[in-house]
């Protein structure tokens, strides 16, 4: 169970005494607190854009007086709905990561499971929720974020409820399984007077940002081609992303989406042709329901073309290639949570460029929360989720005819 530590105040009284962090000498991490970062750390971050979000707490040195730390930024309360896997391994423990945003709050069909969870990260018990009495986190004011880690088919009904409650809205991608229902979770948003966010995570990481940045610039020249591949081994036939009630599809709902999202935000343009083939092996109880594979082509108003894939069958490979006029960029792998290796050249020569490592849940929770502070415009808000959806849902019809799609 995280709560205080009466000998961790008083070191940090000490330091302060002693004229702060920098001036004792050492980083707290010296001492024992192995969620606090150095005041050297801080620097870095702060002259460096693509270390995570910006260091607040940390003020610059002024005439030769050394650094001294200031009041922490306010966190906002996140509110977690489904505590699977993913939000139990990767979303919560990322908080501690985060510099603006906190668990206050969790949403859960098993009692005990969230009683367990909410003792380990000192959340009340009075503020964990099933689906049931979910609309009651409109009494609850820790509340400002509902982060929605559920199933596809569940987004928008809990989405929608979410903001009829007053609360903000994180929704993981996709961003549901309808373009209807994507519109939906956008116009009540809208009526609540509440933001509404897309976990891209992956708009968030350093690797990813740096390709957007170095596409943009044209570094190797004007953008040609773009090849991405996301496919993996997805086990055995008892999961919810098997059921195409529940998830929307097969392989493209869940990790083709990288692929798709990827050479939109690499070229910065919206698909204007599509064309798409897929397999579907109905022996293998796993794909009854949903495609096993899928391969799709886009073509972009710049002249550019993408090649991608995605499968549930196959050994994992994550990976894409922006090809341009001058060189080459790839990242293998590209959009896993980490080790991400970034590849570059021209010719015959290459190099690798390492930067450092970003949690991205802790990036987007912290960039969510600041643009809620700050009332500023999010980088994925509901609409790129639709699009997303959208392209998807030409991707099946272009499978299903054979025929090119053309986007309106």
């Amino acid at each position: 169970m995280t709560g205080h530590d009466p000998h961790q105040v008083n070191r940090r009284k000490f330091l302060s005494a002693a004229g702060g962090l920098a001036a004792a000498g050492m980083s707290s991490n010296a001492l024992g607190a192995p969620n606090d970062k150095s005041s050297d750390d801080r620097q870095v971050q702060l002259n460096n854009p693509q270390v995570g979000q910006p260091v607040s707490q940390t003020a610059k040195a002024r005439d030769g007086k050394p650094l001294v730390p200031g009041p922490p930024p306010k966190k906002l309360g996140y509110c977690i709905v489904g505590l699977g896997k993913f939000g139990v391994q990767q979303i919560l423990p990322s908080f501690s990561q985060a510099e603006h945003a906190k668990p206050v709050a969790l949403v859960s069909g098993d009692r005990d499971k969230a009683e367990a969870i909410a003792a380990h990260y000192d959340i009340s018990p009075k503020s964990i929720y099933n689906y049931d009495n979910f609309d009651d986190i409109a009494d609850n004011d820790e509340i400002d974020i509902v982060y929605i880690i559920l199933p596809n088919a569940m987004h928008a009904e809990f989405t929608i409820r979410a903001h009829q409650a007053g609360k903000h809205v994180l929704c993981e991608k996709p961003m549901a399984t309808s373009v209807e229902d994507c519109q939906q979770m956008i116009d009540a948003a809208e009526k609540a007077n509440r933001k509404l966010m897309i976990a891209y995570r992956v708009q968030y990481e350093p690797y990813n940002m740096k390709v957007i940045e170095w596409s943009r610039s044209q570094k190797y020249g004007p953008l040609q081609m773009i090849v991405s591949d996301t496919v993996l081994d997805i086990g055995g036939p008892n999961q919810w992303r098997l059921s195409k009630k529940l998830s929307g599809g097969g392989s493209l709902m869940d990790i083709g989406i990288y692929s798709l999202n990827a050479t939109r935000y690499i070229t910065g343009e919206e698909p204007i042709a599509i064309n798409a083939m897929k397999r579907q092996n109905k022996n293998d109880p796993r794909f009854s329901e949903v495609e096993q594979s899928i391969l799709f082509q886009l073509q972009f108003p710049s002249g550019v073309m993408a090649n991608c894939s995605s499968s549930y069958s196959t050994a994992e490979v994550n990976r894409y290639c922006a090809m341009f006029q001058d060189g080459w960029i790839k990242l293998d792998p590209a959009t896993t949570y980490t080790g991400h290796r970034f590849f570059h050249g021209s010719g015959k020569k290459e190099e690798q460029l390492f930067l450092d490592h970003v949690s991205h849940f802790a990036a987007e929770m912290d960039h969510f929360a600041e643009a809620i502070k700050n009332n500023s415009e999010v980088r994925t808000p509901g609409q790129e989720g639709l699009k997303d959806v959208k392209y998807m849902r030409m991707i099946y019809e272009a499978a299903e005819t054979g025929s090119t799609v053309k986007v309106s």
